[in-house]
């Protein structure tokens, strides 16, 4: 099995529907670091298990100086956000979010086993 990470940097807005009183709930900025993790029981014909330009281009270029609230479907939490990168990224099976220092989600997809060829 061959194993790639990639780590962007991006600035995004965002704020949270959430059921309770919170100031996450006011329009606020982070800067994001994003993990993603990758892998293949095979390489592809470039001799790579993705290229890291293509994830850069899938995260970073979509979501780098956004509002999450306007690019993204749903409530964008750290949570929410790393499972719609492993969804996003064919070879993906993991995503660590950190939208501060000491906060990250992590969302793993423990089907991506059988699919990751």
């Amino acid at each position: 099995m061959y194993y790639v990470t990639k780590r962007i940097e991006i600035s995004a807005s965002h704020r949270l529907e959430l059921s309770y009183p919170s100031k996450c709930s006011r329009l606020h900025g982070h800067n994001w670091v994003i993990t993603v993790y990758c892998r293949a029981g095979e390489l592809n014909a470039d001799g790579m298990v993705c290229d890291f330009s293509h994830i850069k281009e899938l995260i970073h270029g979509y979501l780098d100086h956004g509002n999450l609230n306007e690019l993204l479907p749903f409530n964008p939490t750290a949570e929410n956000i790393a499972r719609w990168i492993v969804d996003r990224i064919p070879e993906c099976y993991k995503a660590r979010v950190q939208e501060s220092e000491g906060n990250e989600a992590i969302y793993i997809d423990d089907n991506a086993a059988d699919a990751c060829i």
